[in-house]
This record gives C-alpha cells, sequence and structure tokens, in this order.
C-alpha cells in the first residue's frame, strides 16, 4: 500500500458527475491541494455542480477540450500539476449506438492527448485512468465470484470498446515511458447532479412528472449501484493509497435487477409499478450482468456505507428540490435518448463564454497560449434562456425563413449561415463564431420557378445539393454537431409494389425509383452518401404547403393558379405542423432518414375541394393526364405515397395529411361561412 501526497491535481470532465463529487470532496477536505479542473462543458456537465468549491481559494476551473494538445501541455507546466485524474468521456451506452465516432475521438483520442503531454513534460507523479466495468463485457448470470482486475477484457459495445481502447494506451505510456498510472474500473453509479439520460435520475424525473418507467426489454438485467459519496471517497483512497502501476474495481455485491429499480422508484412516489413500468424495445445489445471482485480495493481501507434504500431516498429528494438543475432534459427522457452535444443547463453565448445561475465568475479575462484563446468562464444569472442554439443554412429559402420565426416564437437563440455550402473554410469559421448546439440545412437548389431550370443548370445543381450538402455534414461531424437535413421524398414513384390508391407507401429503406428530373437524382444521390454520416437527420419533405396561401412556393397556391392541373393522390408536408416538428426532433437528436410528410395522401381535386369550400366558392378547375402534363413541362414529376408510420411512432400527434390541412390551412384562412 502507497502513501501518496499530491500538491497540484489536474481534474478532467470535473462538472460532470462523478468527477464533481470527488472535485468538491478533495477541495473541501484538502485545503493544502490545488485542484485544477478543466471541462469543455458538454451536454452532461453543469458548473452548478461545483458550486460547493467555487469559492474556495485552492480551486480553480478552466473551460476547455482535453483533445486540445496545447491546452492541456500550458496546464500541466503553468499550474505545476503533479497528479492527474482523469475522469472526461462520454459515458451513455445509448448515445454509442448511435454517435459511436465521438466516442473515439473523447475517450481515445483525448486520453492519448493527456497521456503524451504527460510524457513531454515528464513531472507527472501520478496519473488515475478512471475506466468503467463494461470493459469486462457480460458477466455469466451464475458467476459467484465476480470479474477481478486481471480478467479478461471483453468490451461488448462501443462505448465500452472505447474504455477499453483508452486503458490499452494507458498501459502502454506505463510500459513505454514509465508514467506512473493507476486505474479504476467501477460499477453504475448514482445520487445528487447526475445527468438524466442515466436510469435512476430518468426515472425519478419521469416519475415525479407522472410518466411511465421505460424498461429495455423484460428488465431483467442486473446492475449493481454505488451511491455518489461512497465512490468519491474510494478514489480519495486510490489517490492516497493506491499502488503505481495497479488496476482497482470500485464496486458492491449488491445487485438488482432494472425492473427492480423501477419498483423501487415507484414505491417512492406511492404508484403502482404494474401501471407506471412501460416495456419497450431492447437496445441493439444489452449486457445481462456486470459483477465485480471489489476485494483489492477493501484491502485498502475502503467500504461502501450507504444502503440502497438511504441513498435511493436521497437522491429522490435532491431530484425533487432541483427539478430543472438540467433545464430542458426532454430528449434524455426518451426510452432511446440519442444525445447530441446537446448542453445540458449551460448557456453557450456568442462570444463563446459559458453561464450558469450562479452569479459568481471563474476566470476573469481570457488566457492566450501559443496563438490560442482559452475563453474566459462567465456566470450569469439568467437560467431560463434556451439549453439551444441554431445555425441555419438557407437565409432566403421558404423553408429557412419559417424555421428563424419558429425559433424566435420558442425563445431559441439562432443565427443564419454566411458560408456557402461548397466552401469548406467558410463552414468551419460560421461553427467557430456562432457555437451552436444544432446545424440546419435548408438551403439547395430547387429551381425558379420549379426543377425544370435544374435540367439546364446541371453542375450548379450538384455544386449545391451533393458536394455543398456533403460538406456541410462532414464539417458537422468534425465539430460533433447532429445536422438536421431538410430533403425531398420526390426521389419515388409509384411502381407494382406500390401502387397508386393501394395504401402502400414507400418507406424509409426503400431505395429511391424516380429519376425523372435531374433535381430528384441529385437529392437521392446525396441521400445514399449521407447514411454514412450518423450525425445526420434526413427529414424527405413532399409538396410542401403552409397557411400562407400567398406564398408562391406554397403547393397550393401554385395549383390553385394553374388553369389545369393533374389529379393523382400524393403524401404532401404540412410546414405549420411538421416544422415544429423538426425542431423537437433535433432537441431529441434524432437521426438517420425519416418521411416528413403527414400519415396519408391527398389529391389535386380534394386540395382544390376544400379550397372552393373554405377560400372561394367560385373557384373553378380542370384537370389534364400525364400525358398532357408531359408537354408543358421539361422534367417529369414524381408521384408516391410516403409511409409516415416512424414519424407517427415517434410523434403519435401527428394528424393526418387530411385533418391537418383543414385544421392548420383552411380554417385558418375561412373566407366562407361555416
Amino acid at each position: 500500500m502507497s502513501n501518496y501526497t499530491p500538491k497540484n491535481i489536474l481534474i478532467t470532465g470535473a462538472a460532470g458527475f462523478i468527477a464533481s463529487h470527488v472535485a468538491n470532496r478533495l477541495v473541501r477536505s484538502y485545503p493544502d491541494y490545488n485542484i485544477v479542473v478543466l471541462d469543455k462543458l458538454d451536454y452532461c456537465s453543469n458548473l452548478k455542480n461545483l458550486s460547493p468549491s467555487r469559492s474556495s481559494p485552492n480551486f480553480k476551473f478552466v473551460k476547455g477540450d482535453i483533445g486540445s494538445a496545447d491546452l492541456v501541455n500550458y496546464l500541466l507546466i503553468t499550474e505545476n500539476i503533479d497528479t492527474i485524474m482523469h475522469f472526461a468521456a462520454q459515458t451513455h451506452v445509448d448515445n454509442s449506438f448511435g454517435n459511436s465516432f465521438e466516442f473515439t475521438k473523447n475517450n481515445i483520442y483525448g486520453t492519448h492527448v493527456l497521456l503524451e503531454a504527460c510524457k513531454v513534460t515528464g513531472q507527472i507523479r501520478r496519473f488515475i485512468h478512471v475506466s468503467t466495468d463494461e470493459v469486462y463485457g457480460e458477466t455469466d448470470e451464475d458467476a459467484v465470484v465476480g470479474n477481478h482486475e486481471a480478467s479478461q477484457l471483453l468490451p461488448t459495445n462501443p462505448y465500452s470498446a472505447t474504455k477499453a481502447g483508452a486503458e490499452m494506451l494507458v498501459m502502454a505510456y506505463a510500459r513505454s515511458y514509465g508514467l506512473p498510472v493507476i486505474t479504476t474500473r467501477g460499477n453504475n453509479v448514482y445520487g445528487p447532479n447526475q445527468f438524466p439520460e442515466k436510469l435512476i435520475p430518468k426515472f425519478i424525473l419521469l416519475a415525479l412528472n407522472g410518466k411511465p418507467l421505460p424498461i429495455h426489454g423484460d428488465g431483467s438485467n442486473v446492475r449493481s449501484y454505488l451511491y455518489c459519496e461512497d465512490v468519491a471517497e474510494a478514489f480519495e483512497v486510490v489517490l492516497h493509497r493506491g499502488d503505481v502501476g495497479h488496476v482497482y474495481n470500485i464496486g458492491t455485491k449488491k445487485e438488482r435487477r432494472v425492473i427492480d429499480v423501477a419498483k423501487d422508484i415507484s414505491n417512492l412516489f406511492n404508484k403502482d409499478p404494474d401501471t407506471s413500468i412501460q416495456f419497450v424495445e431492447n437496445r441493439p445489445f444489452n449486457d445481462q450482468r456486470y459483477f465485480l471482485d471489489d476485494q483489492k480495493l477493501k484491502n485498502l481501507g475502503w467500504s461502501e456505507k450507504t444502503t440502497w434504500e438511504e441513498g435511493l431516498k436521497k437522491t429522490m429528494e435532491w431530484y425533487v428540490n432541483n427539478p430543472d438543475w438540467w433545464g430542458d432534459v426532454s430528449g434524455a427522457l426518451l426510452p432511446h435518448p440519442r444525445m447530441l452535444m446537446m448542453p445540458g443547463g449551460v448557456e453557450r453565448n456568442s462570444d463563446g463564454a459559458e453561464k450558469d445561475d450562479s452569479g459568481s465568475s471563474e476566470i476573469s479575462g481570457n488566457t492566450k497560449l501559443n496563438g490560442m484563446v482559452v475563453p474566459a468562464s462567465k456566470i450569469s444569472n439568467s437560467p431560463s434562456r434556451s439549453p439551444y442554439k441554431f445555425l441555419i443554412y438557407g437565409r432566403t429559402g421558404w423553408i429557412g425563413g419559417l424555421l428563424s420565426k419558429l425559433c424566435e416564437k420558442q425563445g431559441i437563440p439562432y443565427e443564419y449561415g454566411k458560408g456557402r455550402l461548397e466552401d469548406r473554410s467558410q463552414l468551419l469559421s460560421d461553427i467557430h463564431a456562432v457555437k451552436p448546439t444544432h446545424v440546419f440545412n435548408a438551403a439547395g437548389v430547387t429551381g425558379r420557378p420549379n426543377v425544370d431550370w435544374c435540367e439546364s443548370h446541371k453542375t450548379e445543381t450538384i455544386r449545391t445539393n451533393v458536394a455543398g450538402t456533403l460538406n456541410l455534414a462532414d464539417v458537422c461531424k468534425e465539430n460533433g454537431l447532429l445536422m438536421v437535413n431538410f430533403a425531398t421524398g420526390c426521389i419515388f414513384e409509384y411502381d407494382a409494389a406500390h401502387p397508386e390508391g393501394s395504401g402502400i407507401g414507400f418507406k424509409e429503406e426503400d431505395t429511391p425509383n424516380f429519376t425523372g428530373s435531374f433535381y430528384s437524382k441529385t437529392k437521392a444521390m446525396v441521400e445514399e452518401l449521407l447514411k454514412e454520416y450518423p450525425n445526420v437527420c434526413t427529414l424527405r419533405v413532399r409538396m410542401p404547403i403552409s397557411s400562407d396561401l400567398n406564398n408562391p412556393r406554397n403547393f397550393i397556391t401554385k395549383i390553385s393558379r394553374y388553369n389545369k392541373v393533374v389529379n393523382i393522390p400524393n403524401s404532401m408536408t404540412i410546414l405549420d405542423e411538421l416544422l415544429p416538428i423538426s425542431i423537437e426532433m433535433a432537441k431529441r437528436n434524432l437521426t438517420g432518414i425519416w418521411n416528413f410528410t403527414n400519415p396519408g395522401v391527398v389529391s389535386h381535386n380534394e386540395i382544390l375541394e376544400m379550397y372552393k369550400k373554405y377560400i372561394n366558392p367560385e373557384f373553378k378547375w380542370s384537370n389534364f393526364t400525364l400525358e398532357e402534363q408531359a408537354k408543358v413541362i421539361v422534367a417529369p414529376r414524381s408521384n408516391n405515397e410516403m409511409d409516415a408510420s416512424k414519424l407517427k411512432k415517434e410523434f403519435p400527434e401527428l394528424l393526418s395529411i387530411k385533418e391537418s390541412l383543414i385544421k392548420n390551412v383552411f380554417e385558418p384562412n375561412r373566407k366562407t361561412s361555416a
């Protein structure tokens, strides 16, 4: 057993859950230690977690990313750091299934940067690397002895794989360069301040709001839970008594099935578990059990002190008293959240500063190092400000203009992109200047007055619709940003498998079959390529309609001005209803392809009948066939039915196309008597 006394400790990820409890404990208990905390304030971090320490003279907060070698080297040297406790990581398994590259970037690359800085400066006496029990993989259900520190690493999901990869780097630097490392692998932790993407705070907040508790699969998965203060004490013990080169499991023998956790929380809120529990689809892979042998840590003098009942009660009381600690967490409370760089309870300002509601300053002024500016962390007393900021491309477009109005209505800060989509450097400048949480791409070439323009301007169409869109997706991916991309459903046409009038619509996974217009060709091409980007949410819009019947781009406005129209049932998008849903999809960080239409179909004649009934009883029109239409247009038009069941499942309140037309378009514009 060692007996180590640090002087200057750097704690990474210290505005997060576990690390904040460790930092607060060390600041409070060891006034002679200088504690420097580094955090980039990602979605699951919150400066308020460090409130107990901020007035202490031995505490300093620095906003920054462990992936910045310049910043890490600067801090190690200027703060004379001798000890690193490395907590910073992306940790939520659900997120790793949807955004695994971000986990590799944070958990492996970030760790590598830290290790290299330690090697270069040569001053680190302890490097405590915080890993997870999940690196061991699944434990046999009938195992009586848990995984010990020398057990084989067999990770089963992208998150645990990146943590195992980081451990391999740590081990390599210990052997190659003599870095004095200690690794910990811990069970699940719960308690106050935890971001509610995790099971226990999620269930508590859902129960608090009278909502069902979603359980993946049948709820038989077994987990071990430790209270946060017991875990903070474990790190205190490892710091002072842990032996260099060793691994320590931080665990408990007290296991619980997920369904039992849900029942316990239901009972705490005096709710009937049978009615408050909801079974949902399981994860792609959900380990049945993690079980640790924690005797080695106990030999250092640590033991678990908080009972399950006591810890759960304390946690519940904290969330009941602090329901708005994290701001809008609706996206995290979903059964299968996909959080993607969404700030929780922290406001990002246009100058790059961070704010919370404490009213005290962490660092005054900006620090310059090697030509880089480390922004000051300023604090404000405006907790009601939106945790989102949108960067919107397509300022002069119809959808881009409507998005800005919706942002203003919802109090969401936004800015329009100034760069051209095909210029990567301009896009990077936009992102660095605006510092958005999400990017919306409503830019694209559709042609004026219609898509026939694209037939004679093919290179311009490719430049924007294909190259520009891919450019923006790639820049967003590199910067950890979700991109909501407004695409088109005009890439399908009725065929033998999807005949007109059958009610069988094209699904998200179907291959586009319409190549009649060059516009549609480019949109189908880029959609296929965007499948390789896990950070993109593709929304297939069709024949968009809004309540603004004076807008020349409105499908109703168009056909009401034609002398003749075809009469074919089509899926369509009511923007008044669906654009707010696009913002909600961004908040939920949904990705993949979505048929962005109202359920069902409506024909040209049915729309014009409504127009006559609600707007102009004298209105008249006539029909012509597709063959007759072909004589007056350059490129054929797409006609199809889109299957909107995926969108309807996510948003059950979504109206059918005919219901939405009446409620959102014709009733508000009614000029006839009811």
